[in-house]
């Protein structure tokens, strides 16, 4: 009995183990037919070959692991594509989106690599990856005020070449240098010229995308549905886009720029209470963000700190009779303000020495890497004093977790919400980002900071926009809902869309459902199909 006992186990694991080496056999002959598929649908102008990396190829992990911007998802235990093609030309994108759908496999699309949740290059279903870093020309036409880029490109690229013809023209997007322009202008990202000019899908007049068909469409081809859609409804739902036409923005040869902080012990609570009443309302050339953090005095003590970091567009002496008039609080003075050029004021925003060349911007690698973990919320109404009392004795309690106001009205308020997919606009007076970064591996240390930064936007509960209560789309947060890679029901991908998109939501569906009736386009918070479109035999 014990020996047949014996042989039924050796059966047993003998099955198991022909199963799974079956199962690799058939996987990796999948993989070799579809870098058979890439070769066969490459234009013999722009071979493909050399874009296309396995996991056999030597510069796999470093391709991959190059344009990573949050080490949690740069761990040994995170899912791999199967393949990654670094496109070199429009046709390797057609051939992508054309062997993608025929051998039914999911595509993630990576610009900048700075997805808070690494949703562009992560997945736990088998995936390849498709990273637009290589395409990222910028053609700039100062008689027009416009720029063509290439969605590879990073903003810090973007300014650079901007600054290289033009000392009076800018655009208004983010403050980080190193990020992509694909990932952020199709999410509406934004930055301190906001209040003067909108977020950057604001300034957006044409693009090229290559459709779920493969077609390459510009604005008139697409249509003005689809072109609004990637305008700050995520690209990513509905197409590759491959480049946007940008309108440059004017600004003076001289701006003005400052940080000074505050702790509770320098009257701080009564200077945050001042900005929240005024920041909003102030003359749009003018931004204040609000940073609040946990520090610790000499005596050991913690304390908060309130830092105020400005962008104004014009010279110090008319900076200095705003302040003293609007926001006397504060306290700025002469040996505050740093007078300067636009171009180099983006060096100031990225903690990046002013004496440093500005070449420094061409440099697509951040200064330092984290683990991280971000959140959003949107603010209608000032916290009474009593709240930012209680708001002080919580994140001294929490100790790491950060969080960065950002002020809305001006331009921001005289757009229409439903002007774009980004829908964020008049009634806001600041949206929130709440930050958690540290530097030790492992899953132990991430659940901690992840749980103290989900306590501290549950104690902001009161004090933020309710039904919904909104939120960033491009501040990626997996707590806000994380469907089976695209195939959430309607009803549940309406509850987060709305939170992102609010009336517009139901806009970006009907566009989803038109342009991508099979889903291919399709990630862990993307926009679903209307409920009939769904294809439940779909393998992606």
């Amino acid at each position: 009995m014990g020996k047949l006992k014996a042989v039924v186990v050796v059966t047993m694991i003998s099955t198991v183990l022909l199963s799974i080496l079956w199962r690799a056999t058939l996987h990796l002959e999948d993989n070799e037919n579809f870098v058979r598929c890439l070769l066969d649908h490459s234009h013999p102008s722009h071979p493909i070959s050399s874009a296309i990396y396995t996991p056999k190829s030597s510069s796999f992990s470093s391709v991959l692991e190059s344009y990573i911007r949050n080490l949690r998802f740069n761990e040994s235990s995170i899912p791999k594509p199967f393949l990654i093609l670094t496109a070199l030309h429009e046709s390797h994108i057609q051939a992508a989106v054309t062997c993608g759908k025929s051998h039914g496999v999911q595509m993630k699309i990576r610009s900048g690599g700075h997805d808070y949740e690494g949703l562009s290059y992560v997945s736990t279903l088998p995936f390849f990856l498709l990273d637009m870093f290589n395409l990222r020309s910028i053609d700039v036409d100062i008689e027009t005020e416009t720029a063509w880029v290439q969605t590879g490109a990073t903003l810090g690229e973007v300014f650079y070449r901007i600054a290289e013809k033009s000392k009076t023209h800018g655009f208004p997007a983010g403050v980080c240098p190193t990020v992509g322009v694909g990932g952020h202008i199709s999410g509406a990202g934004y930055g301190n010229l906001m209040r003067k000019y909108g977020v950057s899908a604001d300034n957006v007049l044409d693009a090229l995308i290559i459709d779920a068909n493969g077609r390459l469409l510009d604005r008139q081809s697409m249509g003005e549905d689809l072109f609004w859609a990637i305008r700050g409804g995520g690209g990513a739902s509905f197409a590759v886009v491959l480049a946007y036409k940008i309108k440059l923005v004017r600004v003076p040869e001289t701006v003005t720029v400052f940080q000074v902080d505050r702790t509770l012990e320098e009257d701080a609570t009564d200077i945050v209470d001042q900005w929240q009443h005024v920041a909003y309302n102030l003359p749009q050339e003018l931004f204040i963000r609000l940073m609040l953090d946990v520090v610790v005095k000499s005596s050991g003590e913690k304390t908060l700190r309130a830092s105020f970091v400005s962008l104004f567009l014009g010279d110090s002496e008319s900076l200095l009779s705003i302040m003293k008039e609007r926001f006397p609080k504060l306290g700025l003075s002469k040996s505050d303000c740093i007078e300067t050029s636009w171009v180099k004021s983006v060096l100031f925003w990225s903690n990046i020495p002013l004496e440093t060349d500005i070449q420094v911007l061409l440099d697509r690698t951040p200064q330092t890497l984290d683990y991280l973990k971000r959140k959003s919320d949107y603010v209608r109404e000032p916290i009474p004093k009593a709240g930012l009392e209680s708001l002080w004795k919580k994140m001294m309690e929490l100790e790491k977790p950060r969080m960065y106001f950002n002020p809305y009205g001006g331009k921001m308020a005289e757009i229409a919400a439903e002007e774009i997919p980004f829908p964020h606009r008049a009634g806001n007076l600041w949206k929130i980002q709440y930050l958690a970064n540290w530097n030790e591996a492992g899953i132990e240390a991430a659940n901690r900071y992840i749980d103290l930064t989900r306590k501290l936007h549950e104690f902001m509960t009161p004090f933020v926009s309710k039904n919904p209560r909104q939120a960033f789309l491009n501040y990626r947060d997996a707590d806000l809902g994380s469907s089976s890679h695209g195939k959430a029901s309607y009803s549940e991908a309406r509850l987060n869309g709305m939170k992102w998109f609010m009336g517009n939501f139901e806009r970006l569906v009907q566009i989803k459902t038109e342009v991508d009736p099979t889903n291919f386009f399709s990630y862990e918070q993307s926009i679903p199909l209307l409920p009939q479109q769904v294809h439940l035999d779909d393998d992606i």
